[in-house]
């Protein structure tokens, strides 16, 4: 089977996954993000250390994936917030497990460990106080916040195609993703914008008309400046995907990269102007 036809399939089997999971059940939800935080984490640890630290990888995922669980238990079914605590533990152990360390050769290198946390588990974690609507699991917002990042990424990729590509055309960011041309990032960011008024209508952001529209400029804008941070830690580390889980895709980390920085900047403005 032709590459083509292997990333259409999986291509649509993921989304279908992505939506099951995020509207159907809180328990589906949490099994598929911890699943997604914790392979993400994984294959950023793998590019960064390969099999340096391992036991300080497993410490920093379990730190993640317990930090997930125990916000989702507390969102989902009350649980007391005090429980967050537990996931100190792992956290702490890394540099108390560093003293088992055989040399300190490349001991700054662990600092990767830390980096992780923050630019993997720590968005992902605090994803479950969006899915609920006071006692009521609702995803919907999730999801179009996910529309928006497919649409802009469906947008980028037909302009930048067809107008990107030609010679002469400049390129966003040459040193970081040489194929990325400033068609391709209007042309994202009208998608996304559009997605956005069309979503609005659809009362799936049920929001002003106005602030929908800056949510679409947010998701487009800081969509490719996640997916421009990502490529700049594989330029770093040298390599072409975090890694190989889905088949035609790359890694779990190559299909949530945009949504690591967009939706978190998307919720910090809507918690400005009190609409969360």
């Amino acid at each position: 089977m032709s590459n083509f036809w292997v990333r259409t399939l999986v291509g649509i089997v993921f989304l279908a996954v992505m939506i099951f999971g995020l509207i159907w059940d809180r328990g589906i939800f949490g099994c598929l993000f911890v699943t997604i935080l914790c392979q993400a984490l994984h294959e950023f640890y793998t590019m960064a250390l390969g099999r340096r630290f391992r036991l300080q990888q497993v410490l920093g995922q379990l730190t993640g994936g317990m930090a997930f669980l125990f916000v989702a238990f507390h969102c989902f079914y009350g649980f007391e917030l005090h429980w967050l605590a537990l996931a100190l533990i792992p956290l702490l152990l890394i540099p108390a497990s560093c003293l088992l360390l055989p040399s300190y050769e490349d001991f700054n290198d662990l600092s990767y460990i830390y980096t992780g946390l923050l630019y993997i588990a720590l968005p992902i974690s605090l994803s479950p106080f969006l899915m609920m609507d006071g006692e009521v699991f609702d995803g919907w917002m999730m999801l179009s916040f996910f529309i928006l990042i497919w649409t802009s990424d469906v947008g980028a990729y037909c302009i930048g195609t067809a107008f990107g590509q030609r010679e002469g055309a400049r390129r966003l960011a040459p040193a970081i993703s040489p194929k990325k041309s400033w068609w391709g990032f209007w042309g994202g960011l009208v998608f996304c914008v559009g997605a956005a008024v069309g979503l609005h209508y659809l009362t799936w952001l049920p929001f002003p008309l106005l602030h929908c529209i800056v949510l679409g400029v947010i998701v487009g804008v800081f969509g490719v400046i996640g997916d421009l941070f990502e490529s700049m830690w594989k330029r770093r580390f040298g390599v072409k995907d975090s890694g190989k889980c889905i088949p035609g895709h790359g890694g779990m980390l190559d299909r949530f990269d945009s949504s690591l920085v967009a939706i978190p900047m998307a919720c910090v403005y809507l918690s400005l102007f009190g609409l969360l």
